[in-house]
């Protein structure tokens, strides 16, 4: 019995162990799997550091000069773009005094004219009534002074009364006063009341251009009445009318300079100042009109497109370098700047105008501050590295 049971306590010892020992073997067996590489996968990422782009090393960097860029006291600036449009105080509308039909057109749209030149010509009725009227007043006045005469006559050998000679003096007196309006009618018709004449002469009250035609031959003209047969405006000096933007009206005042350039003469320079600056906003593209007043020497045209420059009133000061070191590239401006161990760092920056009093010095309107060193010679810089 004892035999059995030291037996069966063996079996029981012998499955343990081997159990035992299988399990330790799977666990070492999964270390080193996972330990093993994967046989197909990527080897493992190196990151190299890339040269910058922007830093270049040449041999003998004191080959090529340095400049210090310094600062320029200037005052503020806006650039807009705006058209020439007439000054509504120098249209002066040509006005008919007579209705009829117009005859003749001696002039056309767009014609400069002199004051007093004639513009067309009209058939009117007008004229026919104020000579019927004035030839009636002349034969009253006739009338009256005859009944004038001989009240006298019979005042003066005591035939009739004093009043009698008096309500004949003011019948006399009131039919001059017709005569002469009469007369006075025709002559603001521009006619003479001697001479028989049915049509009115239209003169150009002022001189100036032609900018707008209401009228052709045959049409129909009313007197004092809108449309106005013809405007006439004087571009001696004209209005140039600018769309600013609501974030830069805080940098326009009235009284500001402007500088006007044509599109078709961008080589001359208009000079004139802002007269007013609009009280509504468009709600569509968020502009007011700003009103630029402009002499004009003759070449300016209604309808031109401009570029206009706002002066500011204040003063600012802006990073100044020789015109030289910016080099052009791409619709982009670059300068060159030293960087240690003999390189030299290519540096965007924002270009601005020429200096007008001396025009090999440029404006750096940002990416460069007074103080920093720039290379003198930006392309010639810049052909070497090519190289």
């Amino acid at each position: 019995m004892k035999s059995k049971a030291f037996t069966l306590g063996f079996i029981l010892v012998s499955i343990v162990l081997v159990l035992c020992l299988e399990g330790c073997h799977s666990v070492h067996a999964q270390t080193d799997a996972s330990a093993a590489p994967t046989v197909g996968a990527p080897p493992e990422a190196k990151v190299v550091m890339a040269p910058e782009a922007s830093l270049f090393s040449v041999d003998h960097p004191d080959q090529f000069p340095l400049a210090a860029a310094t600062e320029h006291a200037a005052t503020s600036e806006l650039v807009v773009t705006g058209t020439v449009t007439p000054d509504v105080s120098r249209n002066v509308p040509v006005v008919s005094l007579a209705s009829g039909r117009v005859m003749a057109v001696h002039t056309r749209l767009g014609d400069s004219v002199q004051k007093g030149q004639l513009l067309m010509t009209i058939r009117s009725d007008d004229i026919s009534g104020g000579y019927s009227t004035y030839k009636q007043a002349v034969a009253d006045e006739k009338l009256a002074k005859a009944q004038l005469d001989r009240a006298k006559d019979l005042y003066e050998h005591g035939a009739i009364a004093l009043n009698d000679l008096q309500v004949a003096q003011d019948v006399e007196d009131k039919a001059k006063i017709t005569v002469d309006i009469a007369a006075e009618h025709l002559k603001l018709l521009g006619n003479d009341p001697d001479k028989m004449n049915f049509t009115v002469d239209i003169f150009a009250p002022v001189s100036g251009v032609i900018t707008d035609q209401q009228v052709t031959g045959g049409s129909l003209v009313q007197a004092y009445s809108t449309p106005y047969p013809f405007t006439i405006s004087d571009l001696s000096a004209t209005w140039v009318v600018c769309d600013v933007y609501e974030n830069d009206l805080s940098t326009v005042k009235i009284g500001d300079s402007a500088n006007i350039t044509l599109n078709a003469y961008p080589d001359r320079i208009f000079r004139g100042k802002v007269s007013n600056i609009g009280s509504i906003l468009d709600p569509t593209i968020r502009t007011a009109k700003v009103r630029i007043e402009v002499e004009n020497p003759g070449i300016m045209r209604l309808g031109m497109f401009v570029r206009a420059t706002f002066h500011g009133q204040t003063t600012q000061m802006h990073t100044i370098v020789p015109a030289s070191a910016v080099l052009h590239m791409h619709d982009r401006d670059f300068v060159f700047v030293p960087a240690p161990d003999k390189k030299f760092r290519r540096v965007e920056v924002v270009g601005g105008d020429l200096l007008p009093e001396n025009t090999s010095l440029q404006e750096i309107t940002s990416g460069l501050q007074p103080g920093q060193q720039v290379v003198t010679n930006a392309l010639v810089l810049d052909h070497v590295l090519a190289q």
